[in-house]
C-alpha cells in the first residue's frame, strides 16, 4: 500500500490510487482510534464521492461505530459540527485539485485536525486494517435534512447582527462545497448576490473557477459593479477575495486586513497574529508598523492551529488564503473569512480593495520546485553554503525559504527581494544548486 498520511490526511487519483477498499480501511482505522461511537461524514461535490464516502462508512460500521451523513458540505462546516457535538468527523475532498483526485481529511472529536502523533496511530491501524482485512458491512449513507443549520447559523451570527443590505456580492463556489452555503448565508445578511460557479456536475468543481483561478472573478466584480468578490476552492475552506477595483487579494493581505480591525477593537489576543514560513516578508514589515507581533510556523493550517492554541491567540492563516479565526472556528473557513472581511470594511468605511491595497506592501516573491529521485536527509546541510550566499546578497531586504514538501520528492525554493528581477536571479541559481545534488 503506497499511499500514507501527510501533512493533511490523504490525496490521491480517485478509484486508482485512492480506492474503495483503501478507503473501507481508513474508516475501520479512524473508527478504532477516534474517540466516540459516531464519525461525522462530510464530501464535495466530485463524481468519486458518494462511492468513496461509502466505502469509509462500511469500514467505520465494521468496528462498530455509526456515520452521520452530511451530504455535500464544506469542511468548516463538518468541524463545526465536530465541535459543536464533540465527535470525530471525515470529510472527502481534494480541495483545489481536480476532480480526478479525491481525498480525506479527519478531524478528533471538537473538531480539530490530527496532530502528526495522531496521524501515526492512525497510519499504524490503517495499515493493520488493510493487511488484516475486515467484515464488510452494507451501508448506506442518508442525509438528515437541516443537518448543516447550526453552522450556517453560526456563520451569519458572528457579525453580530449586523447587515450587508445595500451591497452587492460576487461569490465564486468553484463549482463545490461552498455552493450549499455561501449564497444563503450573504442573502440572509442581506447582500445582492451574483453567484458563480454554483452547478455542480461532479466533474467542473475548481475547473478554471475557484480561488486558484480567480481572474473568473475579477471580470464578474467589474462587469456587475460590484462592491466586492468572494472565491471559495473546491471544500471552500480557503478564499481569495477581489475589490471593486478588480484586483486580487490575497490571503496575507487578508489577514493582514482581519489583524489591524481585531487591534483596533481589542479583539486581537495577545496582539499576535499567526503565520507561516511562505508568509510575504511585506506581511513581517506591515506588522512591526502597526506594533502587532508575529509567530510563525511550519507550512499547513494545522500547524498554525496549534500555534493558535499553545500562545492563546486569535487570528492566524496561510497566503494560500486559508485563515483561522479561532474564537469563531477550528479551521480555516473561506466563507466566514468573507464575512469577517466584509463586515469590517462596512464597519469601517472603507473601499475593500483601496484598503486591501494600502495594508501592506508585497515583496517580489519567486518559488520554483525542482523534482528530485528522493529525498535527502541533509538537504539544508549540503545547501548551507548556496543559502548563505545569497542571503548575504540580499541583507534585511530579501529573504530566502528551502523546504522539502510533504507529499512528494520535490525541493521547493524561494526567495524574495526588493526587486523582482532580483528574486528571480536568486532563486535560478538556488535551483542550479539543488539540482547539482540531484
Amino acid at each position: 500500500m503506497k499511499l500514507r498520511f501527510g501533512t493533511d490526511g490523504v490525496r490521491a487519483e480517485a478509484l486508482t490510487q485512492l480506492t474503495p477498499d483503501f478507503v473501507r480501511a481508513l474508516g475501520a482505522a479512524a473508527a478504532r482510534t477516534l474517540e466516540g461511537d459516531t464519525i461525522i461524514v462530510g464530501r464535495d461535490t466530485r463524481e468519486s464521492g458518494p462511492e468513496l464516502q461509502r466505502a469509509f462508512a462500511e469500514g467505520a460500521a465494521s468496528e462498530g461505530v455509526a456515520i452521520r451523513d452530511l451530504g455535500v458540505v464544506p469542511t468548516p462546516a463538518v468541524a463545526w459540527i465536530c465541535g459543536a457535538d464533540d465527535l470525530p468527523g471525515a470529510m472527502l475532498s481534494a480541495s483545489h485539485n481536480p476532480w480526478q483526485d479525491n481525498g480525506i481529511k479527519l478531524f478528533s472529536a471538537g473538531g480539530k485536525k490530527l496532530s502528526d502523533a495522531d496521524q501515526d496511530v492512525i497510519q499504524a491501524q490503517l495499515d493493520q486494517a488493510y493487511e488484516a482485512g475486515y467484515p464488510l458491512v452494507a451501508v448506506e449513507p442518508s442525509v438528515a435534512p437541516g443537518s448543516i443549520d447550526g453552522y450556517i447559523d453560526s456563520v451569519i451570527a458572528s457579525v453580530d447582527g449586523r447587515s450587508f443590505t445595500g451591497s452587492t456580492i460576487v461569490l465564486d463556489s468553484a463549482n463545490g462545497s461552498a455552493s450549499t452555503t455561501a449564497k444563503q448565508i450573504f442573502e440572509r445578511l442581506g447582500a445582492t448576490v451574483i453567484s458563480l460557479a454554483d452547478e455542480p456536475d461532479g466533474r467542473n468543481i475548481n475547473n478554471g473557477v475557484g480561488s486558484t483561478h480567480p481572474e473568473f472573478l475579477q471580470a464578474a466584480v467589474l462587469e456587475h459593479d460590484a462592491d466586492a468578490g468572494f472565491a471559495f476552492d473546491g471544500d471552500a475552506d480557503r478564499i481569495a477575495a477581489v475589490g471593486s477595483d478588480g484586483e486580487v487579494i490575497d490571503g496575507d493581505r487578508i489577514i493582514a486586513m482581519g489583524a489591524l480591525d481585531r487591534r483596533d477593537r481589542n479583539a486581537l489576543a495577545h496582539n499576535t497574529v499567526v503565520i507561516t514560513v511562505m508568509t510575504n516578508l511585506g506581511f513581517r514589515r506591515a506588522m512591526a508598523d502597526y506594533d502587532i507581533s508575529v509567530v510563525e510556523t511550519g507550512v499547513g493550517d494545522r500547524y498554525v492551529l496549534e500555534a493558535l492554541d499553545a500562545g492563546g491567540f486569535s487570528l492566524g492563516g496561510e497566503q494560500s488564503g486559508h485563515v483561522i479565526h479561532r474564537d469563531l472556528a477550528t479551521t480555516g473557513d473561506g466563507v466566514l473569512t468573507a464575512v469577517q472581511l466584509f463586515d469590517a470594511v462596512l464597519r469601517r468605511g472603507v473601499d475593500m480593495g483601496e484598503w486591501g491595497s494600502s495594508v501592506m506592501t508585497r515583496f517580489p516573491q519567486v518559488l520554483e520546485n525542482v523534482r528530485m529521485a528522493e529525498k535527502l536527509p541533509n538537504l539544508k546541510e549540503l545547501l548551507a553554503d548556496a543559502v548563505a550566499a545569497e542571503e548575504a546578497k540580499l541583507g534585511n531586504d530579501g529573504r530566502v525559504l528551502i523546504r522539502e514538501s510533504g507529499t512528494e520528492p520535490v525541493v521547493r525554493v524561494m526567495v524574495e527581494a526588493a526587486e523582482l528581477d532580483e528574486a528571480t536571479a536568486s532563486t535560478q541559481r538556488l535551483v542550479d544548486a539543488v539540482e547539482a545534488l540531484r
